[in-house]
C-alpha cells in the first residue's frame, strides 16, 4: 500500500491558507477517486481506496503542520510501511506559485512539517510532492505567509495545480511497483 500523506493544519480556520496545500490537493484527488477521508485514528484523519489500480491510503494529520510526523510516523507502523512507500503533499516557498516538482529524500529546507516527519522516521529517504506558493513580496515574515489564505487568483488556479499534482502521484505509483 502506498502512504499519501498530505500536510496542512487541522480546522475551518486554515482550510484556505497556503500552508494547507497539501490537503487540498490530497481531498481533490481523494473525491476524484470517490475515497472517502474521514476515519480518525493514529492522530490523523485517513481514508483507503484505489487510485490507477494501485492501493493508497490518504493521511491528513491532525497534529498540526509542526508535528506532522507523529501522524505519519505512528499510521507507517499501524500498516507496517516503510518510507519508500510514503509521498508527502507539502507546500513550498522555493517554489514560485503554481509549480509542482517532486523530490525524493534531502533536506527539510526549514519546512517544519518535514522536519517533523524525518526527525520520526528517522530518515529523510521519502517522496515528496512539493507545491509552490511562492514567498511573500514584501516584509511579510515567511510564519504570517503561509498561514495566509489563498488570494482570488490564485483560488482560481487551484484546481490546475491539483492536477498537476495528479499526474506526478500517478507517476510515482506507476514507477515504484
Amino acid at each position: 500500500m502506498k502512504i499519501i500523506a498530505c500536510l496542512g493544519n487541522p480546522g475551518k480556520k486554515y482550510a484556505g491558507n497556503r500552508h494547507n496545500v497539501g490537503m487540498i490537493a490530497g481531498m481533490e484527488i481523494a473525491r476524484k477517486y470517490s475515497i472517502v477521508i474521514n476515519k480518525k485514528e493514529h492522530d490523523a484523519i485517513t481514508g483507503n481506496g484505489t487510485i490507477e489500480g494501485y492501493d493508497c491510503l490518504f493521511v491528513l494529520p491532525q497534529t498540526y503542520m509542526n508535528n506532522s510526523g507523529i501522524a505519519v510516523q505512528k499510521v507507517l507502523s499501524y500498516y507496517k510501511e516503510t518510507p519508500e512507500n510514503l509521498i508527502v503533499l507539502h507546500d513550498e516557498i522555493e517554489l514560485q506559485f503554481g509549480h509542482v516538482k517532486m523530490k525524493f529524500g534531502g533536506g527539510h529546507k526549514g519546512h517544519n512539517g518535514i522536519r517533523s516527519i524525518q526527525q520520526h522516521l528517522g530518515t529523510p529517504d521519502f517522496y515528496r510532492i512539493r507545491i509552490g506558493v511562492g514567498r511573500p513580496h514584501d516584509d511579510t515574515p515567511v510564519a504570517e505567509y503561509v498561514l495566509s489564505d489563498f488570494t482570488t487568483e490564485e483560488k482560481n488556479h487551484l484546481h490546475e495545480l491539483t492536477h498537476t499534482v495528479h499526474a506526478i502521484l500517478v507517476d510515482w505509483l506507476k514507477a515504484s511497483q
